[in-house]
């Protein structure tokens, strides 16, 4: 495996690691705490994935041959609450992560250097992924301290639990990364 290929196949499989994540989040979370706000310019969970919603939409919709910031994206609309519907969070978060593991999964070592924009801005393809995992992990972050707080004591971890480091073992992933 050349080092393109190795850094495609380890992006994608860390995306996916952000995705569970926030899969966990939202499989414990009840609609109140979907939607809470702690004050006026807060953040809920919902507003977060709306926001990644709208992120991941534009920047990978045709990315290798649009600019990643589309036009037709209204990205204040995203920081605003949306209406109370489970459903709807959930398509819109399916929605967006399907866009951008369909826009990079048939991605070849060749793409990785090839030069796309966003807001006019010249990124090779690598770069975009490193800059939207990194985005995509800090809002996911969000996610579960948001949710942690709000579960207290019925929050269920999604990571090694405190106090049982030494149980863990790492596994290997069929993409060969250890976890």
């Amino acid at each position: 495996m050349d080092a393109a290929e190795a850094f495609l196949t380890g992006t994608i499989a860390r995306l996916r690691g952000v995705k569970a994540l926030g899969d966990g989040v939202l499989a414990q979370v009840s609609d109140t705490e979907l939607f809470h706000l702690t004050d006026a310019e807060a953040n809920s969970v919902a507003i977060v994935v709306r926001h990644l919603h709208g992120n991941m939409l534009s920047r990978w919709t045709d990315f290798l041959t649009t600019d990643g910031d589309k036009p037709n994206r209204q990205r204040d609309r995203e920081f605003e609450q949306p209406a109370e519907n489970r459903a709807e969070v959930m398509r819109l978060w399916e929605e967006g992560w399907a866009c951008t593991f369909n826009a990079l999964e048939p991605l070849k070592p060749a793409d990785v250097l090839r030069e796309i924009k966003i807001r006019g801005v010249a990124l090779t393809v690598m770069d975009s992924m490193l800059r939207q995992l990194a985005h995509y992990s800090y809002h996911v972050g969000q996610m579960v301290t948001l949710a942690r707080q709000q579960l207290g004591g019925r929050w269920m971890t999604l990571s090694i639990a405190r106090g049982k480091s030494a149980d863990y073992k790492p596994i290997e992933r069929a993409s060969g990364i250890r976890e």
